[in-house]
């Protein structure tokens, strides 16, 4: 049954009319073309769906939109901020922390919500968190070396 749900999305109000039940990748993806958020597996398994719901990390595939209602949604294309890309993004292109790209949002956005918590992630606990992102360009080592860099300029530079 369609019905109105409001949120916060990447830091702007936003209301949707639809299904409560319909997944969070498909509103985002069809309803308010931000596509940046992709469609790997549908099963919460390969990480491509990844956003952030108050601070957490889901699988926006398996996340219905009932469940953001009143809820801070953060997606890829709101950590930019005034055309400047965050230290997390820039570092994942100075760290060529990507080949085909796919994966990218989302891998990003993980990391995004691991620093947030933990700004100077040990690698051990980056290689944990990240485990659930899968990339099959073989960029790996590359992204945890940005990620690593990224949460150190996001903690002012300090180790």
């Amino acid at each position: 049954m369609e019905q109105t749900i409001s949120f916060t999305l990447n830091g702007k109000p936003a209301s949707v009319v639809a299904d409560g039940e319909r997944m969070l990748l498909w509103v985002l993806r069809s309803d308010l073309a931000l596509t940046g958020t992709k469609f790997g597996c549908g099963e919460a398994q390969c990480g491509a769906c990844t956003v952030i719901v108050d601070g957490e990390a889901v699988r926006s595939c398996v996340t219905p939109l009932k469940d953001v209602a009143g809820k801070h949604v953060l997606t890829i294309e709101g950590l930019e901020s005034g055309g400047q890309l965050n230290a997390l993004q820039q570092a994942f292109v100075k760290h060529h922390a990507f080949q085909c790209g796919f994966c990218t949002p989302g891998m990003v956005i993980n990391a995004y919500a691991l620093l947030l918590k933990t700004p100077l992630a040990k690698r051990e606990e980056i290689v944990k968190e990240m485990d659930g992102n899968l990339c099959r360009c073989g960029a790996h080592v590359r992204i945890l070396d940005a990620i690593e860099e990224a949460g150190v300029a996001m903690h002012g530079g300090k180790q």
